[in-house]
């Protein structure tokens, strides 16, 4: 199947394999470090969940 993957996105052979290295390298980064626990959001959720509500109800009929 791999030797498909080039044919099959119209990309070399290099240029996949260089995404996956990239992947590889990054994807511990995105997905963090096993079962640690999340910082605390940017955001205020309370007041985000609010403006939902609020202008759910103004778009209710």
């Amino acid at each position: 199947m791999a030797a498909k993957r080039p044919v099959l996105f119209r990309r070399s052979a290099n240029q996949i394999t260089q995404w996956k290295a990239q992947l590889l390298e990054g994807a511990a980064g995105v997905f963090g470090h096993g079962g640690s626990q999340a910082s605390a959001p940017a955001v205020d959720l309370k007041a985000l969940h609010a403006k939902i509500g609020e202008l759910a109800l103004e778009n209710e009929p």
